[in-house]
């Protein structure tokens, strides 16, 4: 097993950074994909549901390869505890990337999203997750209040781990800091 701590920090910073750059990818491909099959189809509606769930697949694999990476590495049980732990948590901002691309490109093309059935179909898979603790919080608009709030947490959670994935990138583009005088 490597180093002598209980949980790899530097690991499970690897992963997270992978986390980021899969997140930001989903996001980005879907957007180019969606933009492209649109512009071939003549339809963004028709172009969501042809993109949206091979890239569900494509993104949820890639990050269950990562955990399985993780599990069968020589890493610590509790490095590979906490990775399969965030990796649970995380699973679905994961895969509201490609989603919020369907969104944002309906919003630009001024378009309904609720009209695609990939979405649609996104959005029931998630309401079915929700619908337990929206009736254990008790009956009422909790659900769409949780279903607001899993979008809200999900973009932030991937923006700001894109933004951490990117920002050393743009720091070294912008050179080091002028020394002062």
């Amino acid at each position: 097993m490597k180093g002598s701590s209980i949980i790899s920090a530097a690991h499970l910073k690897r992963r997270l950074g992978q986390y980021a750059a899969l997140w930001l990818g989903g996001f980005l491909l879907g957007l180019i994909a969606i933009a492209v099959l649109s512009w071939v189809l003549g339809d963004l509606i028709e172009a969501v549901d042809w993109v949206l769930p091979p890239l569900l697949l494509l993104t949820g694999a890639a990050y269950g390869g990562g955990v399985v990476i993780t599990l069968i590495s020589k890493e610590t049980l509790g490095t590979k505890l906490l990775v399969v732990a965030l990796a649970l948590l995380m699973l679905l901002p994961l895969l509201w990337a490609p989603v919020l691309s369907a969104v944002v490109a309906a919003y630009v093309a001024d378009r309904s999203i609720e009209y695609s059935q990939a979405y649609a179909a996104f959005r029931i898979a998630v309401s079915n997750l929700l619908y337990p603790l929206a009736e254990w919080l008790g009956s009422g608009g909790w659900l769409d209040w949780l279903w607001s709030l899993f979008q809200w947490v999900s973009t932030v959670v991937g923006f700001l781990s894109a933004w951490a994935k990117i920002w050393p990138g743009i720091r070294r583009f912008l050179g080091p800091e002028p020394e002062e005088a």
